[in-house]
C-alpha cells in the first residue's frame, strides 16, 4: 500500500493547513528540539527540579532486558523508521522541518532496587519512544502509519500524549551500567531532601549515540517524575 498523505487526500490537505497553521517558507528552518526545549537541558553533577509541559510521542511497550531482548531491537527499528517518515511528510506537506529527537525509553520494575543496587534487567518494563512535534496530528500519524513495507512492531505502535509535570533531572556522562551512583543519590537524597517523593516512571533520554560514542563519554538525561512529599 503506497503511503496516503495530503496531495492524495484534499479533505486531509485542508485539516493539515488548518491545525498546522504554519506561515510560508518555513521549510527552511529546520527545528532542533534538543536545543529550543529547557527539558532537553541537563548538566553533569547538577539535579535540576523542572515542569514538564505535556508532548506527544511515537511509543512502543516491552519487557526484559534491553541488551538481550529481540523486542527491544524491533521497539527501535519500529520507532525510527515511523519518526523518519513523519519528519519526512512534514517538510513535504508542511512546510516545517526539524531534527528527529532522541531516543527516549520510561523504566520501571516492581522492585526499583533492580536499576539501583540489583542491575537485574531482565525484571525492567520499557516503554522506548521518540518525541513528535505537536504540529504532527493523529492523520499525519495514520496516514504514515499505513505506508507499505510496515517496521517489525508497528502493531504495538502507539501516538500519545505523556504529561510528566514536575521532575527532577541530571545528565549522566558514561556508560549506561554506571548510572545506579546516580540514580541512588537522586532517589534516597536529593528527592527526599527537597521534601518529594517519586511518582511515575523513571526516564532516560539518550543524547548520544552508542555506535558512535565510546561508553565513557554517552550523555544520558535521568530524569524522575516527583511530587510533594
Amino acid at each position: 500500500m503506497r503511503c496516503i498523505l495530503a496531495s492524495a487526500l484534499p479533505d486531509a490537505q485542508d485539516s493539515f493547513a488548518q491545525r498546522a497553521a504554519r506561515p510560508p517558507n518555513r521549510s527552511e528552518i529546520k527545528t532542533d528540539f534538543k536545543k529550543t526545549l529547557d527539558c532537553y537541558r541537563a548538566s553533569p553533577g547538577t539535579f535540576r527540579i523542572i515542569d514538564v509541559p505535556p508532548m506527544q510521542y511515537l511509543t512502543v511497550d516491552g519487557h526484559g532486558d534491553p541488551n538481550v531482548a529481540p523486542e527491544y531491537t524491533e521497539a527501535i527499528a519500529t520507532l525510527y523508521r515511523v519518526a523518519y517518515k513523519l519528519k519526512f511528510a512534514s517538510k513535504r506537506e508542511l512546510d516545517r522541518d526539524y531534527v528527529v529527537p532522541p531516543l527516549e525509553a520510561l523504566w520501571w520494575a516492581d522492585d526499583m532496587s533492580s536499576f539501583t543496587t540489583d542491575r537485574d534487567k531482565s525484571k525492567w518494563s520499557w516503554t522506548a519512544m521518540i518525541m513528535t512535534p505537536e504540529w504532527i496530528i493523529p492523520e499525519i500519524f495514520d496516514a504514515v502509519a499505513a505506508d507499505s513495507a510496515p517496521p517489525p512492531a508497528l502493531s504495538k505502535l502507539r501516538f500519545e500524549t505523556l504529561h510528566e509535570g514536575r521532575c527532577v533531572q541530571t545528565l549522566h556522562v558514561g556508560s549506561y551500567d554506571d548510572e545506579a551512583g546516580i540514580l541512588t543519590q537522586m532517589h534516597e537524597e536529593f528527592v527526599p531532601d527537597a521534601g518529594l517523593k517519586m511518582t511515575g516512571k523513571h526516564h532516560e533520554i539518550y543524547l548520544s549515540d552508542p555506535r558512535r560514542v565510546e561508553p565513557s563519554k554517552l550523555r544520558t538525561i535521568l530524569r524522575q517524575p516527583v511530587e510533594d512529599a
